[in-house]
């Protein structure tokens, strides 16, 4: 499927309210493009407007920008000729607001790159995953999912012809995913004084594990499993977790805010916090994990500013979890359980996560109205090196390695490395899957220079069976922001921009800048 990933940061060198927006991924090479822009006063006023009416009981006050609060916010208005469709002022407020974020992000050659991709997608009868990634942690609040270009036109996240997502960049690498053909999930309700646990089980057993009945294509539903644990230890939680072969996680029960992915209330003084829960979920295999408990996808804040990295979703995406769905914000029991049902019959009926999202959006739209924050508070996450495809059926499933292969993917080898030639320099070994070259500590090569990008670069290994034994050709791809990869060739160095290269033993690299570190890649007899 095409897909077309957008990075925005803020410019702390250049003023408070300078961002850049640029295109870290896209399906043709001339569409990473980059422009920078100022956050304007307008959306601020807007955001507050929202706030007030639709996150006034969040308990959260974080800012969109550092812009100084007067003691009265202003009032927009909403009564422009423009907007006076709309039948009540929640929804002039949601359109308002959808749009000026809209404008905000496709502006210029973002929005040139975004028509194009869609063009690449509707010529091959598919529809475009677009990806966001806010790498400010103020701007993680803002509802990103109900951008709309003008009215009358739907929102990204209900468009027929774009799959809408959040990501990271600054992830560690997916674990090995098996092929399932079945829905399997470990339903957790934690400790909530406002639910009847039981009760609630009951329900949610139901709505997760019933075949859906009078559906056209019920027959191609996949088989789905629930197993409940209520109110269990961390040491329960764990142990059921790694000796049955889950695919879906699902919580339900209270949950709060904070600087480490927030904490879950499992039962009367049981715990666990993001980073905690991310390890067990990672080890398990697991590919999706969905909370129904407030601000899953909210950050922490701190003297009104939002802690970075610190909500629940994002800190279980960095740590390798496929796909994360939490809640912007409370959502009530009827509209929760409205979206369960409708996820879950996308899910079984083998569709991606982020599509199955969609339609169940678009479910609770058609059930509460378009000026009602149902719709706008599920928030889903997905890794950026991850398809989205939960199960599938076996003549759609991809073959699977045998386990003897599976064990040594991740193996280190010591036929191969990439050593820096200046005095001193380190010597690196390369792995027999992928290896990742940049910038930031979560990659298996780390070369610190500001010219290299957080992802710069990867080397592939892959093994060719021409006999009884395999035999190892390595190839290099570029996946840095600017196309900053070079290699020497035909003595002269040229530079590579999203191609990807094979590699001969004393071929010499450079990353990042022109007249950056030389490394040279060795193969060893």
């Amino acid at each position: 499927m095409p897909s077309l990933n957008l990075a925005l940061a803020r410019l702390t060198n250049t003023g408070t309210d300078n961002f850049a927006i640029w295109v870290v991924n896209a399906p043709y090479p001339s569409g990473y493009v980059l422009r920078d822009c100022v956050w304007p006063s307008e959306l601020t006023e807007i955001w507050r407007e929202w706030q007030q009416m639709f996150a006034g009981h969040s308990g959260l006050n974080i800012t969109a920008s550092t812009t100084p609060q007067t003691a009265n916010p202003l009032s927009v208005n909403l009564g422009s000729t423009t907007f006076d469709q709309m039948p009540s002022y929640g929804g002039r407020l949601m359109q308002y607001l959808g749009i000026y974020l809209w404008r905000w992000v496709f502006d210029g050659p973002i929005l040139g790159s975004l028509e194009r991709s869609l063009g690449i997608a509707m010529g091959q009868h598919q529809r475009l995953r677009l990806q966001l990634e806010i790498r400010d942690p103020d701007l993680i609040a803002l509802p990103w999912e109900i951008m709309q270009r003008e009215p009358g036109q739907s929102a990204i996240s209900l468009s027929q012809n774009v799959l809408f997502s959040r990501t990271t960049s600054e992830v560690e690498p997916l674990p090995y995913l098996r092929t399932d053909q079945a829905l399997n999930i470990l339903l957790v309700l934690g400790k909530d004084e406002k639910l009847e646990l039981k009760q609630e089980a009951t329900i949610l057993e139901e709505i997760l594990g019933n075949r859906p009945q009078g559906s056209r294509n019920s027959s191609g539903y996949a088989p789905s499993m629930v197993k409940t644990l209520i109110q269990p230890t961390p040491e329960e939680l764990i142990q059921e977790l790694e000796t049955k072969a889950y695919n879906v996680f699902f919580y339900a029960g209270h949950g709060l805010p904070g600087p480490d992915g927030g904490l879950l209330f499992l039962s009367h003084g049981m715990t666990l916090n993001g980073i905690e829960l991310a390890q067990v979920l990672t080890r398990s295999g697991l590919k999706l994990a969905v909370f129904n408990a407030c601000w899953g996808a909210q950050p922490a804040a701190m003297n009104r500013q939002a802690i970075a990295a610190s909500s629940l979703a994002e800190v279980l995406i960095r740590h390798g979890v496929p796909a994360v769905l939490g809640m912007r914000d409370e959502i009530a029991d009827h509209e929760s359980r409205s979206f369960i049902k409708a996820f879950t019959e996308a899910l079984r009926s083998r569709k991606p996560i982020d599509e199955a999202v969609a339609e169940a959006r678009q479910e609770l739209l058609t059930l509460y109205q378009f000026n009602k924050p149902a719709w706008t508070l599920p928030v889903l996450y997905l890794h950026p090196d991850f398809n989205g495809d939960l199960i599938k059926s076996f003549d759609e499933g991809i073959t699977e390695l045998p386990d003897s292969v599976i064990t040594n993917l991740n193996s280190q080898v010591s036929t191969a490395c990439l050593r820096s030639l200046a005095p001193g320099g380190k010597t690196w070994f390369l792995r027999s899957g992928v290896t990742r070259i940049g910038r930031t500590r979560d990659n298996d090569i780390v070369i610190p220079e500001p010219s290299v990008s957080r992802r710069h670069a990867e080397i592939l290994c892959r093994n060719n069976y021409s006999g009884p034994n395999p035999v190892q050709n390595y190839y290099l791809q570029d996946r840095s922001t600017f196309g900053t990869t070079w290699c020497f060739t035909s003595n002269e160095w040229q530079q590579i921009s999203r191609e990807e290269v094979p590699l001969t033993s004393g071929m010499q690299l450079k990353f990042g800048s022109y007249r950056g570190e030389i490394w040279e890649f060795v193969i060893e007899d």
